[in-house]
């Protein structure tokens, strides 16, 4: 599910940004930028459609802010959804924050004493719940703040009475757990059952310098610009490969080499490198198959066990929310294979057959880690 963020300090921005962004350039009129704004070429290509459609007249128009700002964030979010599509991620359901706040009332009667007014402020009792101080959550003038549509939010998921919940955040959102915990305990749920999964930022560099392209205006890179550079599969990799508190960076040109840096061209050269040992060889996959895995040198056992870790190391990666366990491991198979590969004489030897089928077990490993990554094993290189 896919929380959008459409209502409050960030649209009026996006509205702003949008006119500005299409007063200087294309207008050709000096603007004066505020201190936060949106900048890049994807606002460029919206400002433009905005001429299209509406008229110049619309990027002077300061009345006209918000409803820009609705028309240009269903055009950012059809480009989110374009981008994930392409790296084969998919969200079941978008949530609004605009669509909530008509549950304000019915969700702050069914908070009762966790919420108090002071100083014709509408507070929660947070600081009951380990945060730092009560949080307002109903301005002065009657505005909810960002926090009440979080708290609605949230009572409507628990609604939907799941055995658990989570929620992945920005890092910089760590001080913000408490008392989103606080407000579920406050509606009558079990807070614990709500995980929080924080993730940092990825910094993108290109031959060891900051990644740039020099067609954008602003600090965005879409998510579609690196996969053009180097393949939806090697993003997923990336993405997976570090635990997500981490900060991440990685270097594109490097996922572009074929060579042992790359690490997803090393898993995968693994794989090819067992089916090409198979169409070599002469066997039948029936003598193979038969064949008994005894008597093996003590290098195979090690290889065998490593590749019979992969339910375990997939358990331990799902109870431990630690999605780089699965890359880590994959990493580890394929340098074990290609040290045997290098070390151990195969086709034409006595024992070729049960060889083989200790490599159809890496093989099976190495496929199955990978389409768990959202990636497919390669047969050939």
């Amino acid at each position: 599910e896919y929380y959008v963020n459409d209502a409050g300090n960030q649209i009026d921005l996006l509205g702003v940004s949008l006119q500005l962004e299409g007063r200087s350039s294309l207008l050709g009129e000096a603007v004066e930028w505020p201190e936060k704004y949106y900048r890049g070429e994807y606002l460029s290509d919206l400002a433009k459609e905005v001429v299209e459609i509406f008229g110049e007249e619309a990027l002077r128009d300061e009345s006209r802010q918000k409803e820009l700002a609705l028309w240009a964030k269903d055009k950012i979010l059809a480009l989110i959804v374009e981008d994930l599509a392409s790296i084969n991620v998919h969200f079941d359901t978008f949530v609004g924050e605009a669509s909530l706040y008509s549950e304000w009332d019915r969700v702050m009667a069914k908070m009762g004493e966790g919420v108090y007014v002071s100083e014709g402020k509408t507070f929660i009792h947070s600081s009951e719940h380990g945060d730092d101080h009560d949080r307002v959550v109903v301005r002065e003038d009657g505005r909810p703040t960002y926090l009440a549509g979080d708290i609605i939010y949230h009572n409507q998921k628990f609604e939907r009475a799941y055995d658990d919940y989570i929620n992945i955040w920005g890092a910089d959102h760590h001080g913000y757990i408490a008392r989103v915990k606080a407000a579920i305990t406050f509606l009558g749920y079990d807070s614990e059952k709500l995980e929080v999964l924080l993730s940092q930022m990825v910094s993108l560099l290109k031959d060891g310098e900051p990644f740039k392209m020099s067609k954008r205006a602003g600090t965005v890179i879409l998510m579609s610009d690196v996969v053009e550079e180097i393949g939806a599969e090697a993003l997923r990799f990336m993405f997976a490969s570090k635990k997500c508190d981490t900060a991440l960076e990685f270097d594109i040109e490097e996922l572009k080499r074929q060579d042992s840096s790359n690490p997803i061209y090393y898993i995968q050269y693994a794989h090819a490198r067992i089916q090409t040992l198979i169409a070599k060889s002469e066997k039948s996959m029936d003598e193979i198959m038969a064949s008994h895995l005894h008597g093996l040198s003590a290098d195979a056992d090690g290889l065998l066990f490593e590749a019979l870790l992969l339910p375990e190391i997939i358990d331990d990666a799902f109870e431990s929310r630690q999605a780089q366990k699965l890359p880590d491991y994959l990493k580890v198979l394929a340098g074990r294979l290609h040290k045997f590969y290098y070390d151990t004489r195969i086709i034409g030897t006595e024992d070729e057959a049960k060889l083989l089928k200790l490599l159809l077990v890496v093989a099976l490993s190495i496929k199955t880690g990978l389409s768990l990554l959202g990636i497919q094993a390669k047969d050939r290189m």
